[in-house]
């Protein structure tokens, strides 16, 4: 007798699935080198504004001229402290450098741990506010600097850059560097918050 092989079609089952092998996804670490970045720009940029602070407070803070020549009851003599607003100036510039001093150390811990965000938006809060002083600082002794060299013959303001030229020359540096440190605080408030941006 011969035997017949018989091949039987078994139907796969309507819920069955073909088997696939399972994807794995694996999270992707998010690399800290661009806050890394953003934060060593941040420190060298920190360290210019506290520089230039530090002058404009110094410079303002030793303005101060004599004429050579005197009567017998006046002495011809401008200084910075003649005028309110340099008073100020000096005083808010001085406390602008104190505190970029002393956020140093937070902008060091931002380039050890950069994706720490505590750090970095307390130096975004507190760079608005120190921008806020500088700006004001800057701003008003501007407009006495501008008096000085031009004056206002409206109110009889006369222009004593003629006579104090040594003592404009520093009062009118000294706000330029007021200037610088206030435009470098703008863009270390954008890095702070590009740094803080979500990815």
């Amino acid at each position: 007798m011969k035997s017949e092989a018989t091949a039987i079609d078994v139907p796969e089952a309507s819920g069955a699935t073909r088997g696939k092998a399972p994807i794995l996804t694996v999270p992707r670490k998010e690399k800290g080198g661009m806050k890394r970045g953003l934060g060593i720009i941040d420190l060298v940029l920190r360290i210019g504004a506290m520089v230039a602070a530090l002058a404009a407070a110094a410079t303002m803070g030793t303005s101060d001229q004599n004429l050579p020549f005197f009567t017998q009851f006046f002495q011809f003599e401008a200084s910075y402290d003649d005028m309110p607003s340099f008073e100020f100036f000096l005083i808010a510039m001085s406390l602008v450098a104190g505190y970029l001093v002393l956020s140093i150390p937070f902008s060091i811990v931002a380039i050890i741990r950069p994706h720490a965000s505590g750090p970095r938006l307390l130096l975004l809060i507190m760079d608005t506010v120190t921008l806020t002083l500088a700006t004001a600082a800057a701003a008003a002794a501007t407009s006495i600097v501008y008096l000085a060299h031009n004056g206002n013959a409206n109110s009889n303001w006369l222009a004593i850059c003629n006579q104090f030229g040594d003592f404009c020359q520093q009062i009118s540096a000294a706000v330029v560097a007021a200037f610088m440190t206030v435009v470098t605080f703008v863009f270390l408030i954008l890095l702070s918050a590009l740094a803080l941006r979500k990815h």
